[in-house]
């Protein structure tokens, strides 16, 4: 019998295919997609030098709207704050660089943008639900 729920493979999002990136590090997005198409979920995953081993960690959004069940992860401004104050501290020391300073500047458009849209959607009363 056809699983009545049936969970998507994995899909790899880093390091991009065809890309040649030193990275050690494999991120996959993981289970079914949201009412929105967005992937709740991610795994990251690195193979663990000397001992043969793989190491996970999850990364967790948001699921659902907050008013109905209450806070179950991260949300993409809280991801986005972290990766500034990362980027703001290396800009204000001695990894400081202009590809730093393009990335940190970038990190700020989206949070300025993703803040318009929050106060947008509270306008309309319909922040914190699926609704358009």
């Amino acid at each position: 019998m056809p699983d009545p729920f049936p969970v998507p493979p994995p899909r790899r999002i880093y390091p991009p295919e065809g890309k040649d990136f030193l990275s050690v590090l494999r991120v996959d997005a993981t289970g079914p997609p949201g009412p929105g198409g967005e992937s709740k979920s991610y795994l990251v995953s690195y193979d663990v030098p000397g001992e043969g081993e793989t190491a996970f960690r999850t990364i967790a959004f948001q699921d659902g709207p907050v008013p109905e069940v209450g806070v179950t992860g991260l949300t993409n401004e809280v991801l986005l704050a972290a990766v500034e104050d990362r980027l703001a501290a290396f800009q204000a020391g001695p990894y400081a660089c202009p590809e730093n300073g393009f990335a940190l500047g970038a990190v700020r458009n989206a949070l300025t943008f993703l803040h318009s849209r929050t106060c947008d959607r509270q306008r309309r009363g319909v922040e914190g639900a699926y609704k358009t």
